[in-house]
């Protein structure tokens, strides 16, 4: 289970930086000059009302996994164990794709609308930031939060 853990956290990542960026680069190639806007992308899906439910529905299926693993690990050799173990960590990978998808796509209406009302031309994730710009997280938030 510990090798399902790892080698989901990596390409978890890796997908969660590919939205942000492609968010990112979309914004500031359709923006005209103006203020920039940021946010704390990792804080808000933490903080989303959505996100507790999400991680229960996450665990239940990693428990399920785990239970599947067992049942079918007895008998098979070294390399099928981890064609398997491969096999059930993909699967954990795509639920968990799926259940982040629409927390994301609400913090990136609530975003927009936030850039909206404050006249920012875009907006980007605060790991993009060297400086400047304004940290529009906790309205964000705010929105996330009320809805």
């Amino acid at each position: 289970m510990v090798i399902i853990w790892r080698k989901l956290i990596s390409p978890f990542l890796l997908t969660l930086c590919l939205l942000l960026s492609v968010w990112g680069t979309a914004q500031a190639a359709s923006a005209a000059a103006g203020p920039v806007g940021y946010v704390d992308f990792i804080y808000l899906i933490d903080q989303h009302p959505d996100t507790a439910e999400a991680n229960a529905a996450l665990k239940m299926e990693q428990e399920k996994v785990k239970q599947e693993f067992k049942i079918k690990v007895a008998g098979l050799s070294d390399k099928e164990k981890q064609e398997l173990d491969q096999q059930l960590g993909q699967r954990v990978e795509q639920k968990r794709l799926a259940l982040l998808k629409p927390i994301s796509d609400k913090i990136v209406a609530a975003a927009n609308e936030v850039a909206k009302e404050m006249g920012l031309s875009i907006v980007i994730t605060k790991r993009e930031v060297v400086c400047g710009g304004l940290d529009i997280t906790k309205d964000v938030l705010k929105k996330i939060t009320r809805k």
